[in-house]
Protein backbone atom coordinates (compact mmCIF):
# COMPACT_ATOMS: atom_id res chain seq x y z
CA UNK A 1 0.00 0.00 0.00
CA UNK A 2 0.99 3.82 -0.72
CA UNK A 3 2.49 5.64 2.15
CA UNK A 4 0.15 8.23 3.59
CA UNK A 5 1.52 11.86 2.51
CA UNK A 6 -0.01 14.58 5.41
CA UNK A 7 -0.49 17.59 4.20
CA UNK A 8 0.07 20.76 6.24
CA UNK A 9 -1.92 24.03 5.57
CA UNK A 10 -2.57 27.31 7.55
CA UNK A 11 -5.25 29.24 6.45
CA UNK A 12 -6.15 32.80 7.63
CA UNK A 13 -8.69 34.85 5.67
CA UNK A 14 -8.30 32.84 2.78
CA UNK A 15 -11.49 32.75 1.16
CA UNK A 16 -10.50 34.22 -2.64
CA UNK A 17 -7.59 31.34 -2.90
CA UNK A 18 -8.49 28.38 -0.26
CA UNK A 19 -11.11 26.49 -3.00
CA UNK A 20 -7.68 26.33 -5.58
CA UNK A 21 -5.62 25.07 -3.16
CA UNK A 22 -7.60 22.49 -1.97
CA UNK A 23 -8.78 21.37 -5.40
CA UNK A 24 -5.16 20.91 -6.40
CA UNK A 25 -5.04 18.28 -3.79
CA UNK A 26 -8.24 16.55 -4.52
CA UNK A 27 -6.45 16.78 -8.37
CA UNK A 28 -3.65 14.66 -7.25
CA UNK A 29 -2.94 11.52 -9.22
CA UNK A 30 -1.46 9.94 -5.79
CA UNK A 31 -4.26 9.92 -3.49
CA UNK A 32 -3.09 8.88 -0.02
CA UNK A 33 -3.32 11.69 1.19
CA UNK A 34 -4.64 13.67 4.63
CA UNK A 35 -5.01 17.41 4.16
CA UNK A 36 -5.00 19.17 7.39
CA UNK A 37 -6.26 22.82 7.35
CA UNK A 38 -5.55 24.74 10.16
CA UNK A 39 -7.43 27.90 10.39
CA UNK A 40 -6.13 30.53 12.08
CA UNK A 41 -9.08 32.42 13.82
CA UNK A 42 -10.37 34.11 9.89
CA UNK A 43 -12.42 36.68 10.23
CA UNK A 44 -13.68 36.07 6.44
CA UNK A 45 -15.70 33.26 4.92
CA UNK A 46 -12.90 30.76 5.17
CA UNK A 47 -13.98 28.46 7.74
CA UNK A 48 -17.28 27.66 5.79
CA UNK A 49 -15.33 27.58 2.61
CA UNK A 50 -12.98 24.87 4.11
CA UNK A 51 -16.11 23.07 5.64
CA UNK A 52 -17.85 22.61 2.97
CA UNK A 53 -15.16 20.11 1.38
CA UNK A 54 -14.58 18.77 5.04
CA UNK A 55 -18.13 17.37 4.70
CA UNK A 56 -17.81 15.69 1.68
CA UNK A 57 -14.24 14.83 1.68
CA UNK A 58 -13.02 12.28 5.25
CA UNK A 59 -9.29 12.92 4.02
CA UNK A 60 -9.72 16.62 4.54
CA UNK A 61 -9.57 17.65 8.72
CA UNK A 62 -10.13 21.42 9.66
CA UNK A 63 -8.41 22.75 12.94
CA UNK A 64 -9.68 26.27 14.08
CA UNK A 65 -7.65 28.23 16.52
CA UNK A 66 -9.49 30.43 18.81
CA UNK A 67 -7.29 33.31 18.29
CA UNK A 68 -4.72 34.46 15.56
CA UNK A 69 -1.44 32.40 16.21
CA UNK A 70 0.60 33.01 13.21
CA UNK A 71 1.67 30.38 10.72
CA UNK A 72 4.42 28.56 12.59
CA UNK A 73 2.33 27.72 15.37
CA UNK A 74 -0.69 26.68 12.59
CA UNK A 75 1.46 24.50 10.88
CA UNK A 76 3.09 23.25 14.25
CA UNK A 77 -0.56 22.05 15.06
CA UNK A 78 -1.08 20.30 11.93
CA UNK A 79 1.98 18.44 12.35
CA UNK A 80 1.71 17.21 15.54
CA UNK A 81 -1.84 15.76 14.37
CA UNK A 82 0.06 14.37 10.77
CA UNK A 83 -0.24 10.54 10.61
CA UNK A 84 1.79 10.51 7.31
CA UNK A 85 5.04 9.15 6.75
CA UNK A 86 5.55 12.10 4.57
CA UNK A 87 4.85 15.62 5.46
CA UNK A 88 4.47 18.16 2.71
CA UNK A 89 3.24 21.49 2.86
CA UNK A 90 1.01 23.74 0.92
CA UNK A 91 -0.53 27.45 2.08
CA UNK A 92 -4.12 28.29 1.50
CA UNK A 93 -3.10 30.77 -1.43
CA UNK A 94 -0.65 28.38 -3.83
CA UNK A 95 -1.33 25.25 -6.11
CA UNK A 96 0.08 21.94 -7.03
CA UNK A 97 0.21 20.11 -10.29
CA UNK A 98 -2.09 16.91 -10.52
CA UNK A 99 0.95 14.41 -10.62
CA UNK A 100 3.39 16.11 -7.72
CA UNK A 101 2.80 14.00 -5.19
CA UNK A 102 3.18 11.35 -7.74
CA UNK A 103 6.11 12.35 -8.44
CA UNK A 104 7.72 13.36 -5.39
CA UNK A 105 7.29 9.94 -3.43
CA UNK A 106 8.34 7.87 -6.36
CA UNK A 107 11.62 9.11 -6.18
CA UNK A 108 11.97 9.50 -2.47
CA UNK A 109 11.01 5.71 -2.36
CA UNK A 110 13.09 5.13 -5.18
CA UNK A 111 16.36 6.46 -3.61
CA UNK A 112 15.40 6.38 -0.46
CA UNK A 113 15.84 9.97 0.62
CA UNK A 114 14.33 11.94 3.70
CA UNK A 115 13.54 15.12 1.51
CA UNK A 116 12.41 16.19 -1.99
CA UNK A 117 11.40 19.53 -3.91
CA UNK A 118 10.64 20.66 -7.71
CA UNK A 119 10.85 23.44 -9.52
CA UNK A 120 7.86 26.01 -9.28
CA UNK A 121 6.15 28.87 -10.99
CA UNK A 122 5.11 31.92 -9.64
CA UNK A 123 1.72 32.83 -10.20
CA UNK A 124 -0.27 36.73 -9.89
CA UNK A 125 -3.49 37.13 -7.79
CA UNK A 126 -5.26 36.01 -10.75
CA UNK A 127 -4.24 32.96 -11.17
CA UNK A 128 -1.68 34.60 -14.31
CA UNK A 129 2.25 32.90 -14.50
CA UNK A 130 4.70 35.30 -13.89
CA UNK A 131 8.05 33.19 -13.75
CA UNK A 132 9.73 30.08 -13.00
CA UNK A 133 11.85 29.41 -10.39
CA UNK A 134 14.40 26.35 -11.10
CA UNK A 135 16.41 24.21 -8.66
CA UNK A 136 19.58 22.77 -8.81
CA UNK A 137 19.09 19.00 -8.56
CA UNK A 138 21.01 18.33 -5.28
CA UNK A 139 20.91 20.86 -2.62
CA UNK A 140 23.59 20.54 0.65
CA UNK A 141 23.14 22.66 3.81
CA UNK A 142 26.17 24.86 2.41
CA UNK A 143 23.91 25.31 -0.57
CA UNK A 144 21.07 26.50 0.79
CA UNK A 145 22.90 29.21 2.86
CA UNK A 146 23.40 31.23 0.05
CA UNK A 147 19.44 31.17 -1.25
CA UNK A 148 16.66 29.75 -0.39
CA UNK A 149 16.60 26.97 -3.19
CA UNK A 150 13.54 25.08 -2.04
CA UNK A 151 10.25 26.39 -2.16
CA UNK A 152 8.31 25.17 0.87
CA UNK A 153 4.93 24.45 -1.35
CA UNK A 154 7.42 21.80 -2.95
CA UNK A 155 9.02 20.58 0.12
CA UNK A 156 8.30 16.95 1.02
CA UNK A 157 10.11 15.58 4.37
CA UNK A 158 10.14 11.38 5.32
CA UNK A 159 9.06 11.24 8.96
CA UNK A 160 10.41 7.86 9.93
CA UNK A 161 13.58 8.81 8.49
CA UNK A 162 13.86 12.12 10.16
CA UNK A 163 10.91 12.32 12.88
CA UNK A 164 8.68 15.33 13.01
CA UNK A 165 10.45 18.64 12.33
CA UNK A 166 8.37 21.71 13.51
CA UNK A 167 8.63 25.01 13.10
CA UNK A 168 10.52 28.10 14.97
CA UNK A 169 8.21 31.18 15.80
CA UNK A 170 10.17 33.51 13.96
CA UNK A 171 10.73 35.64 11.01
CA UNK A 172 11.72 33.30 8.04
CA UNK A 173 10.92 30.39 9.79
CA UNK A 174 9.67 28.02 6.91
CA UNK A 175 13.64 28.85 5.75
CA UNK A 176 14.67 27.80 8.84
CA UNK A 177 13.12 23.96 8.85
CA UNK A 178 14.42 23.31 5.36
CA UNK A 179 18.03 24.43 6.86
CA UNK A 180 17.38 22.27 9.83
CA UNK A 181 16.43 19.47 7.96
CA UNK A 182 19.52 19.73 5.41
CA UNK A 183 22.14 19.95 9.04
CA UNK A 184 20.22 15.89 9.44
CA UNK A 185 20.85 14.35 5.88
CA UNK A 186 23.89 14.98 3.31
CA UNK A 187 21.68 16.21 0.63
CA UNK A 188 18.31 16.49 -0.73
CA UNK A 189 16.90 15.87 -4.48
CA UNK A 190 14.76 17.81 -6.75
CA UNK A 191 12.86 16.68 -9.52
CA UNK A 192 13.40 18.91 -12.78
CA UNK A 193 9.84 19.85 -13.70
CA UNK A 194 7.33 22.54 -12.32
CA UNK A 195 4.84 20.89 -10.26
CA UNK A 196 3.61 23.54 -8.08
CA UNK A 197 2.38 26.88 -8.28
CA UNK A 198 3.55 30.13 -5.58
CA UNK A 199 1.51 33.03 -5.60
CA UNK A 200 2.50 36.40 -4.83
CA UNK A 201 0.64 39.11 -3.44
CA UNK A 202 1.26 42.40 -1.94
CA UNK A 203 1.12 40.50 1.34
CA UNK A 204 3.82 38.07 0.27
CA UNK A 205 7.24 38.05 2.25
CA UNK A 206 8.68 37.62 -1.67
CA UNK A 207 7.31 40.84 -2.10
CA UNK A 208 8.81 42.79 1.14
CA UNK A 209 12.76 42.30 0.42
CA UNK A 210 13.67 44.36 2.74
CA UNK A 211 12.16 42.48 5.68
CA UNK A 212 13.29 39.23 4.20
CA UNK A 213 16.79 40.61 4.30
CA UNK A 214 16.61 41.94 7.84
CA UNK A 215 14.95 38.81 8.91
CA UNK A 216 18.00 36.51 6.96
CA UNK A 217 20.94 38.25 8.43
CA UNK A 218 19.34 37.16 11.77
CA UNK A 219 19.03 33.73 10.77
CA UNK A 220 22.72 33.63 10.29
CA UNK A 221 24.03 34.89 13.32
CA UNK A 222 21.27 34.27 15.96
CA UNK A 223 20.09 30.82 14.87
CA UNK A 224 22.39 28.91 12.88
CA UNK A 225 25.25 30.86 14.90
CA UNK A 226 27.48 31.55 11.89
CA UNK A 227 30.62 33.87 11.84
CA UNK A 228 30.29 37.02 10.98
CA UNK A 229 32.40 37.04 8.32
CA UNK A 230 30.93 34.16 6.46
CA UNK A 231 27.03 35.76 7.67
CA UNK A 232 28.36 38.69 5.38
CA UNK A 233 28.98 36.50 2.03
CA UNK A 234 26.47 34.46 2.93
CA UNK A 235 24.03 37.72 3.08
CA UNK A 236 24.95 39.43 0.02
CA UNK A 237 24.77 36.08 -1.97
CA UNK A 238 21.06 35.62 -0.65
CA UNK A 239 19.95 39.09 -1.28
CA UNK A 240 21.46 39.22 -4.83
CA UNK A 241 19.47 35.75 -5.64
CA UNK A 242 16.59 37.12 -3.89
CA UNK A 243 16.43 39.69 -6.09
CA UNK A 244 17.34 37.80 -9.51
CA UNK A 245 16.15 34.46 -8.31
CA UNK A 246 12.62 34.19 -10.33
CA UNK A 247 12.82 34.33 -14.49
CA UNK A 248 10.31 36.24 -16.02
CA UNK A 249 7.64 34.72 -17.49
CA UNK A 250 8.02 37.32 -20.63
Amino acid sequence: MKELVSIITPAYNSKRFIEDAIESVIAQSYQNWEMIIVDDASTDESIEIIQKYVNREYRIVLFSNDKNLGASESRNLAIREAKGNYIAFLDSDDIWLPNKLEKQIALMEKEKIAMSYSNYETINKDGLVTGKFLSPLKITYQDMLKTSYIGTLTTIYSVRKLGKIYFLNIGHEDYVLKLEILKKIDYAIGIDEVLAQYRITENSLSSNKLKSALWQWNIYRNIEKISILKSIGYFISYTYNGFTKYKNNS
